[in-house]
């Protein structure tokens, strides 16, 4: 109250505003909230709108592929023979169709699939190949050992992606093979044309997964 004077009366007290009181704030409250306001913008952005699209590693198929491809070439170079290959014993191997028009129409999902299914189908003819081999003391027999261990190896990694793009397995059928080789020229054919038939196979495989890489990129 402040006192003051009018026209000779006795004093008065007239009213003042009130003063704001000032707010006592709790410090440790205080920093944790100034600590969890700073921290905001990283929690945001560790939960994005939009998850990212998952792709496959198609720079290690390729590769996986492309050796692969050297192993088979270097078979058939170690065992070229004159005579003409017999291209009719193995029923059961994929078809490839290596048209650059079939590239450009491919798809993601179903070509990992199909990739899937004809390596199942060729690690079986190259298990039949190898007890072939072995019986008959074969020296390709060390490396075709080596070429079963490297697809098995490319269907593990092909599993994998397809896990990460949940592409669908298609079924592998048992495979309809011939009687093993009872003489040793008839080994050699067996193994040249399915040696053949797998080179093939790996160069459209490895030109189907750079076009897919392609796509998935643009």
């Amino acid at each position: 109250m402040v006192p003051f004077c009018v026209g000779g009366r006795g004093l008065r007290s007239r009213p003042t505003a009130a003063l704001p009181q000032p707010v006592l704030v709790d410090s440790p409250s205080s920093l944790l909230f100034s600590v969890l306001l700073a921290q905001l913008p990283i929690f945001t952005s560790a939960f994005p709108a939009h998850p990212r699209r998952q792709h496959p590693d198609f720079d290690k198929l390729t590769n996986q592929t492309r050796h692969l491809q050297k192993l088979t070439h270097d078979l058939i170079n170690d065992h070229e023979f004159d005579t003409a290959i017999d291209h009719h014993r193995f029923k059961s191997l994929p078809a490839i169709n290596s048209r650059a028009n079939d590239l450009s129409s491919l798809e993601l999902k179903p070509t990992l699939s199909q990739l899937h299914a004809d390596l199942k189908s060729f690690e079986h003819h190259f298990e039949w190949l190898s007890k072939a081999t072995r019986k008959h003391h074969h020296s390709s027999a060390p490396k075709l050992g080596e070429m079963i261990s490297h697809i098995k190896s490319l269907i593990n990694s092909l599993q994998r992606q397809m896990v990460r793009v949940e592409a669908p397995r298609i079924p592998s059928p048992s495979p309809s093979l011939p009687p093993h080789p009872s003489f040793h020229w008839e080994m050699d054919q067996s193994s040249q044309e399915l040696l053949q038939r797998f080179r093939l196979f790996c160069d459209w495989a490895a030109r189907a997964l750079l076009s897919l890489k392609s796509k998935m990129q643009a």
